[in-house]
């Protein structure tokens, strides 16, 4: 039996640009996955939750499309995008991160 995984294909990807006083700022932009990597970012977040995710790579044409998952259940449990969130049936509500990519 195959395991059902939660697999999201954009993410929030953190980039830097220039302020107005002069020095960077930081902010998150919404990315295919695929495209973040062919542009060599390296810091990601959930875009719903701004949860830790993992990146997986295609390995193989046969295999699973580039994708991310939640790094931790409990964000999934409570991400209005997890897996886990949208198969619960005691009518949780979304919440942020307990622990956000900053």
């Amino acid at each position: 039996m195959a395991i059902e995984r939660e697999k999201f294909y954009e993410c929030e990807v953190k980039r830097r640009r220039v302020r107005a006083a002069g020095g960077y700022e930081s902010f998150w932009k919404v990315k295919p996955i695929t495209v973040a990597l062919e542009d060599n970012d390296t810091e990601f977040r959930c875009m719903s939750c701004g949860g830790a995710v993992k990146v997986f790579k295609r390995r193989s044409e046969d295999g699973p499309a580039t994708h991310i998952e939640h790094k931790l259940k409990s964000d999934s449990e409570y991400c209005a995008a997890g897996m886990y969130f949208l198969k619960a049936t005691d009518g949780r509500e979304p919440r942020p991160s307990a622990s956000p990519v900053r």
